[in-house]
């Protein structure tokens, strides 16, 4: 070939390459142009469809708080572990070192990969210790990664467990004040819109949609320190006595503000394993007991009310039964005749029943729906029980004489102690509440004060030497309160061997400051007299109580306490 020739076809060929790349740039210079101008927006809202995600990020629970500023519940931050189930589908060999550090069987974690399989998150263990949560990310399995959330803690534990209650594994509550208040707790997560790869890792946060709102705090009205005494005691007297249960309640005379309600036997809520509703039912609130001679006081009241008896009217119990219809009612010994006041002091049944057969149905009606029986407390908290009192058009003369001494009605312990308040407060009847206040709380009338102050004089003797009570005496401090001993009703009978020992009263009785209701139920050893099992929680508990709260004696030397005669009683 000449050289004429082979200039012509290597210029051909050199012509020929360089078009064929400029041609290749002219297309990706389109190309670029098509993606980057014509076709961005819908190639970026495909991209974002794809890795642009909304994300929650959690913020934290209000903490619970007592009277004086002791934290009872509150929210630590923990680690989950959580995956991108189609990736650790893939990384099947890497499953051996993580099944077994969170103790997962391989095939619940592949049968629970199946189930998520089209999704994009599964948790794998809630609320992993931070120990366990460096170990899972040192083994670099794909698609595993932690997520922080709170876990709930009760520094208090078993001591106020049925008060507080406890929350769920999302932090809602569920029982308790944790359930009664939890829109308040509650904290509303924040969200941000964010990137992710293909594993399910946030790579960055585009924007924030909006921001987390931590729960509010609750300050309540407990008082750690009198839940523990009464917790102590309580736990004590079930062991001692091998009682089946026990309950105590303490409610602030002035504010109707419960300063501590303990059940036994008590539950942790730092412990979820074996949560069952018999174990965490607040059964203070939620169970119903007859109270006994304990709601005699009322009796009394509302004959003095009535008018038709004082303090020192006097009832003849003698030979210590009577027949009411085909019913025998009797005392445990004769008393012959008692005053209105020896009525309570000896805790007559007989004497009992003829004063509430002196006065009108309606009249002891009315005061016993006064003093909030057959109604909540107003209290808040889940499951709370009216208990039962049948209307007085439905009273025979039966129900009348048993209802004087406590049978045939049945009540809450806090409802009995919410009563109790109107004899402690000169006869008003304030609200319960569980939130701590700044007092001046409006209560109601529902005796006069002459009344409540002596029928509260009567207790004080039922508590002095010859009252069923002396046991809840209280040294330094004088002490108002009253016994009953309940035969328990199992199957539409009552049994003749199953009790309930109960004890109501107030300290100090000269300047009410405290009422406490103190039950225990079926003791089987030491006997099952309220004034043997109850009455001696209530001495102890009350006497730290007293101190813990610096209330002035009122009584340095034992003395008996006078009765108000009737000249001089007034209504008010």
């Amino acid at each position: 070939m000449s050289n004429r020739a082979q200039t012509k076809t290597s210029s051909f060929r050199h012509w020929t390459v360089l078009l064929l790349v400029v041609s290749g740039l002219g297309l990706l210079v389109v190309r670029a142009v098509y993606l980057q101008v014509l076709s961005s927006e819908y190639l970026q809202a495909q991209g974002n469809a794809r890795h642009l995600r909304v994300a929650e990020y959690n913020a934290v629970r209000g903490m619970i708080l007592d009277r004086n500023g002791v934290p009872l519940a509150i929210s630590t931050p923990v680690d989950s572990v959580w995956a991108h189930p189609p990736t650790l589908m893939q990384a099947g060999g890497r499953w051996g070192q993580l099944t077994a550090l969170l103790d997962l069987d391989r095939r619940d974690l592949s049968d629970m990969l199946a189930r998520h399989a089209a999704r994009e998150f599964m948790y794998l263990k809630r609320h992993v210790t931070p120990e366990i949560a460096k170990r899972v990310m040192a083994l670099q399995v794909p698609g595993v990664a932690l997520q922080r959330e709170y876990r709930r803690y009760y520094p208090a534990g078993a001591v106020a467990g049925h008060i507080i209650g406890f929350t769920n594994i999302d932090d809602q509550g569920q029982e308790g004040l944790e359930l009664a208040y939890d829109e308040r707790l509650r904290a509303i997560p924040g969200k941000k819109r964010v990137l992710k790869d293909r594993l399910g890792n946030i790579v960055e946060s585009v924007e924030s949609l909006s921001l987390p709102i931590p729960g509010k705090d609750l300050v309540v009205s407990l008082d750690r320190r009198i839940q523990y005494l009464a917790y102590r005691e309580l736990k004590r007297a079930v062991a001692a006595h091998k009682a089946r249960a026990a309950w105590a309640i303490v409610l602030d005379v002035r504010t109707g503000e419960v300063l501590a309600m303990v059940n036994e036997p008590g539950f942790n809520p730092n412990n979820r394993a074996d949560l069952r509703s018999a174990l965490f039912r607040n059964r203070a609130v939620t169970d119903v007991i007859e109270p006994g001679s304990t709601l005699k006081p009322f009796t009394i009241a509302a004959a003095l009310e009535s008018g038709k008896y004082t303090p020192d009217s006097l009832i003849d119990t003698a030979p210590g039964v009577i027949r009411i219809g085909r019913k025998t009612i009797k005392d445990v010994r004769n008393h012959g005749r008692l005053s209105v006041a020896g009525v309570i002091k000896k805790s007559s049944n007989v004497g009992a029943t003829k004063i509430a057969l002196g006065i009108s149905k309606n009249r002891l009606w009315n005061l016993l729906r006064g003093v909030g029986f057959g109604e909540t407390t107003g209290s808040g908290l889940p499951g709370e029980s009216v208990g039962i009192i049948n209307p007085p058009e439905r009273w025979a003369a039966i129900d009348r004489a048993t209802l004087s001494f406590g049978y045939g009605i049945s009540i809450t312990p806090l409802q009995l102690a919410r009563a109790y308040t109107a004899i402690a407060n000169d006869g008003v009847l304030v609200p319960v509440s569980l939130l701590h206040g700044d007092g001046g709380v409006q209560g109601e009338r529902v005796m006069a004060k002459a009344t409540a102050l002596q029928v509260r004089r009567m207790l004080e003797m039922s508590v002095s030497g010859g009252g069923t009570g002396t046991a809840a005496q209280v040294n330094h401090y004088s002490v108002a309160g009253k016994t009953g001993t309940v035969h328990k009703l199992i199957n539409g009978s009552y049994a003749q061997d199953n009790y309930v020992s109960l004890f109501a009263g107030v300290a100090p009785a000269s300047r009410p400051r405290l009422v406490m209701v103190v039950a225990v139920d079926d003791p089987k050893r030491g006997g099952y007299f309220g004034g043997q099992i109850a009455a001696p929680i209530f001495s102890k508990v009350m006497a730290g109580a007293m101190r813990l709260l610096n209330i002035s004696p009122d009584a340095p030397q034992p003395q008996q306490p006078t009765i108000v005669k009737a000249s001089e009683r007034r209504a008010t």
